[in-house]
């Protein structure tokens, strides 16, 4: 019986076909999506061949994520989140398209590249805060952590699927077809939603108004619980994110071979599917505060120790250690924000999530960078590394409460 619940909880795909047909369906997306990622980033470097370049695809899609992200949250607690979605994935599709057309006119400037990214991250800011909202509504509050951690498996195998996909494709048929597969993907994730009952949010329904948006704020910073989730997460990212540092630690270490740069990206990801298939336990986890901050430390000494060591092996896995600590952080961030949110400001306290955990991590990169740029890239990681723990020690020291926050279920 041990083993089986060390296992992922998969009740609820089995107890929930409304979060199964959400499940499945947004897990194929995502291949998708990751398909357009590793042509984006491609395409980028056979016109300009620069490493900033494809690095700058980050910043643009960044910025207007983090400036659409702060006010999206309002308009999801505001309407039908059902139809939101709706209309962002088709909007998404339409964006995936743009992709296949530039491809397909033989496009060899840089900008309508740029400019399709800065789009599909503003949207994508609209998006995923209101996604967020669906999972407490589909599942029993005691299954919300295994629904969490099954979101991390399908996206980390998403990780791992889409790039290597996507390689075939390209070699085979041309990035063109990549992009074309990713529009098409979203037809599933359009069904998923579609097939969702309505999901107006409960409670008093929040006006479009810029003291809206401030009161969402407000709440994340007071409640403690909510505030030391962000600035775990913030921690962990901002101060220790490596992807950065892959291209010129493979051309130190490995000989800059693509076969180990190709590696060293999936390490990672195996990781977080590991971790996610091991996840049973986390739905007995009692103060996930407490966890957050130990997974976001192990994170951090994984970074380090990448840094400080030499060999493949011991590199890959110390980046499959940091990737299933990340995996498990990410699961009780999750759970907190949906957990200590009511329904009717779980808008707001996504779109926070969505900066913090998807947003913030490319300027974790882009600082990876710029240290690495003055020093090395291993020392970049070393130090970034063991910043991320004495972060997470800080937060422990400064917020007892988010250390000793216990679940408490906020929804009607």
């Amino acid at each position: 019986m041990r083993g089986h619940r060390l296992l992922a909880d998969i009740r609820p795909l089995r107890e929930s076909p409304e979060y199964r047909r959400l499940w499945v369906s947004s897990a194929l997306s995502s291949i998708g999506g990751q398909m357009t990622t590793f042509a984006v980033a491609l395409q980028v470097f056979q016109i300009s061949g620069s490493s900033a370049a494809v690095g700058a695809v980050g910043i643009v899609t960044a910025v207007p994520a983090i400036t659409v992200g702060l006010a999206s949250g309002v308009l999801v607690d505001s309407v039908d989140r059902r139809r939101l979605v709706l209309v962002t994935s088709t909007v998404l599709a339409m964006v995936s398209a743009g992709y296949a057309a530039q491809a397909l006119a033989g496009n060899t400037a840089l900008w309508p590249l740029y400019l399709l990214a800065a789009v599909g991250g503003a949207i994508n800011a609209v998006n995923a805060p209101a996604r967020r909202t669906f999972m407490p509504r589909l599942l029993r509050r005691e299954l919300v952590p295994a629904g969490a951690a099954l979101t991390m498996l399908s996206g980390y195998s998403a990780m791992i699927a889409g790039p290597a996909l996507a390689g075939v494709v390209a070699a085979a048929a041309g990035l063109k077809v990549c992009y074309l597969v990713d529009a098409i993907s979203y037809g599933a994730a359009l069904y998923g939603v579609f097939r969702l009952p309505p999901m107006r949010p409960d409670g008093t329904v929040s006006r479009r108004s810029l003291a809206a948006a401030f009161e969402g704020v407000a709440f994340v910073v007071r409640d403690p619980a909510l505030r030391g989730a962000m600035l775990a997460d913030l921690s962990a990212t901002v101060l220790a994110m490596p992807v950065s540092l892959f291209p010129a630690v493979n051309a130190d270490r490995f000989g800059g071979s693509p076969h180990t740069l190709g590696l060293l990206s999936a390490a990672v990801a195996v990781g977080g599917v590991l971790g996610s298939a091991l996840s049973g336990p986390v739905g007995g986890v009692a103060r996930p505060g407490r966890a957050m901050l130990i997974t976001g430390a192990v994170w951090g000494l994984a970074v380090a120790g990448f840094g400080a060591v030499h060999g493949l092996a011991a590199s890959l896995a110390l980046l499959a250690v940091a990737g299933a600590a990340d995996m498990l952080c990410v699961v009780f961030r999750t759970t907190i924000v949906q957990l200590a949110t009511p329904d009717a400001m779980r808008g707001r306290a996504g779109a926070a999530e969505y900066v913090v955990g998807a947003a913030l991590p490319q300027v974790g990169n882009f600082r990876a960078g710029l240290v690495a740029a003055a020093s090395t890239p291993q020392l970049s990681a070393i130090t970034g590394g063991l910043a991320a723990v004495v972060g997470a020690g800080l937060i422990a020291a400064r917020l007892p409460a988010f250390v000793a926050y216990r679940h408490v279920d906020r929804t009607p």
